[in-house]
């Protein structure tokens, strides 16, 4: 078999190309080269590996028949049009952790250089003034910081800047009070902060809410002493209106790494002593360049083997717990019996988790739900990407409930479908044993303990003597070899269900022929797909 194709369209850490090992063809190119990266692309490639200068939007998207991942070695996502990519189907997957610590002390580097001028002072001094008297700087000690944004960035900067003796305060309408109290920080409002902070720094991705947010009406609220740093994003900053108040003395000092526009070589702010700035250099560092490609390799690695990746930007329920993830195969494959034996699309599914493992986020399941149900009915390249589209194009929705309580199981999942004209069907399973075996455990209020594996027939008939034997005669006819087969009734001449594994696919012929012989209430073939 041909290697998948990854297609490294930036300069990487080489720690890149070892963590994706052997099992692929790695091709390069200079993705900034529009006719480049689009020549690439058409080719067919498997996955995309860029930094921040690479534009994958939905020109380049279209152009990659085939593309599985596009994965960012770094956190922002501003270059990649992540709509395009869930509508096509493509993982996106960035490594959001590899860069806070680099990021966290840049920023520190900018607002200490900012404190004490270091900037213009050793220019003057390379231009041979000695100016001691000009360049006076201020002290952090028991000075206010105020933290904008206070995810995992900002939480580093804080418990460093501690360390220096200030108090430090934090605006974020996202995060929970008492976890900034743990870390010594108290939440406030951003007019408070403004107000209040003798050094502010930025920690907030650009959005629709956030953009300009330190605009002009903000910094009228400034402290004339206030230091203003941003390792963040550009555009978060008015740059217009912070040249504004710097040259009108509203603002001390300021330190930017990051610009509305870039490269940006050509800032009225880059006139102005007061202002220190570097080139989007927050994930520069050697130990972050590595970490990130190291991430986003393993992400493409287990991508590209049908596994769902935790950093995946993409596809909705967070991280998967440890706990979880061997539970999303097992449901896709009990929506896919589910769908078969009801004949029709079901409009809702809800999964019930009971158990152990009912105390772990398991929402995710409710996409596995709709992607094995999909499957089922013939839709193509469905992923954990495109199944919620694919899913609401066709009126589909899926729900996840928990509890603790399970009488027989340590953990079992339940998953039951239902279609517009009122129908329903049930389906549990659960894993067992140390290597987590997939097993049917029930249908409706059938019992059994079923190994879901490739093709299984299922007959709902009336429970008398002569089924199993005309059931085995007409596939030995066929040359069909049985594998495996439960048999469940209610009462002894009441429903019965039998399911049998078998080697090879029943056509239609036979299982018209087998229910018309057994007088079948239903007879379905179902043939179980892993992808």
């Amino acid at each position: 078999m041909a290697k998948p194709i990854v297609l490294i369209a930036e300069e990487l850490s080489p720690a890149t190309v070892d963590a994706l090992g052997p099992d692929f063809q790695v091709v390069n190119c200079d993705g900034t080269d529009r006719a480049e990266l689009l020549a690439n692309l058409t080719k067919g490639v498997d996955a995309v590996l860029v930094r921040s200068a690479t534009k994958m939007d939905a020109e380049a998207i279209t152009a990659a028949q085939g593309l599985k991942v596009i994965a960012r070695a770094g956190v922002g996502l501003d270059n990649i049009d992540i709509a395009a990519a869930t509508a096509a189907g493509i993982m996106v997957v960035n490594a959001p952790t590899s860069n806070i610590v680099s990021a966290a002390e840049l920023a520190i580097s900018l607002l200490l250089a900012s404190a004490r001028s270091i900037s213009p002072a050793h220019a003057a001094l390379r231009n041979g003034k000695w100016a001691r008297s000009k360049y006076t700087g201020t002290e952090l000690f028991e000075k206010t910081l105020g933290i904008v944004g206070f995810g995992r960035i900002g939480q580093l900067v804080a418990q460093r800047m501690q360390a220096f003796g200030m108090n430090v305060i934090a605006y974020d309408p996202y995060l929970q009070p008492a976890r900034a109290a743990q870390l010594g920080v108290k939440l406030v409002e951003l007019d408070e902060l403004l107000r209040t902070a003798d050094f502010i720094t930025i920690h907030l991705p650009k959005t629709k809410e956030t953009a300009n947010l330190i605009g002009a009406d903000a910094l009228k609220k400034v402290k004339p002493s206030v230091h203003i740093i941003n390792t963040a994003r550009g555009g978060v900053l008015d740059e217009l209106a912070l040249y504004d108040a710097v040259v009108e003395g509203r603002v001390a000092g300021v330190g930017l790494d990051v610009f509305a526009i870039e490269p940006c070589t050509d800032s009225p702010l880059f006139t102005l002593d007061k202002v220190i700035a570097t080139p989007h250099l927050g994930a520069s560092t050697d130990e972050a360049q590595e970490r990130a490609g190291i991430a986003v390799a393993v992400s493409v690695r287990k991508a590209l083997a049908g596994e769902l990746v935790p950093d995946a930007v993409n596809v909705k329920g967070g991280v998967i717990a440890e706990e979880i993830r061997p539970s999303l195969p097992l449901v896709e494959k009990m929506a896919q019996i589910a769908t078969e034996l009801l004949g029709e699309v079901p409009v809702h599914m809800d999964i019930q988790v009971r158990g152990e493992i009912a105390v772990h986020d398991s929402s995710i399941l409710a996409i596995s739900a709709l992607k094995g149900s999909l499957i089922a009915v013939g839709a193509e390249e469905v992923t954990y990407v495109n199944a919620p589209g694919l899913a609401a194009e066709r009126a589909m929705t899926s729900s996840v409930t928990t509890t603790a309580d399970s009488a027989e199981y340590r953990s079992m999942i339940s998953l039951r479908a239902a279609t517009g004209s009122g129908e329903s069907m049930t389906v549990a399973g659960t894993l067992m044993g140390i290597k987590q075996t997939q097993k049917i455990i029930g249908i409706n209020s059938f019992s059994l303990d079923l190994e879901p594996t490739g093709h299984i027939l299922f007959l709902r008939y009336v429970d008398r003597p002569g089924v199993i034997g005309t059931v085995g005669q007409r596939l030995g006819q066929v040359h069909i070899n049985i594998a495996g087969m439960q048999v469940a009734r209610s009462i002894a001449g009441g429903k019965a269900l039998m399911a049998l594994s078998v080697d090879s696919e029943v056509s239609k012929e036979l299982l018209a022929t087998i229910k018309k012989e057994t007088a079948a209430e239903s007879v379905r073939a179902v043939v179980l797909v892993d992808r």
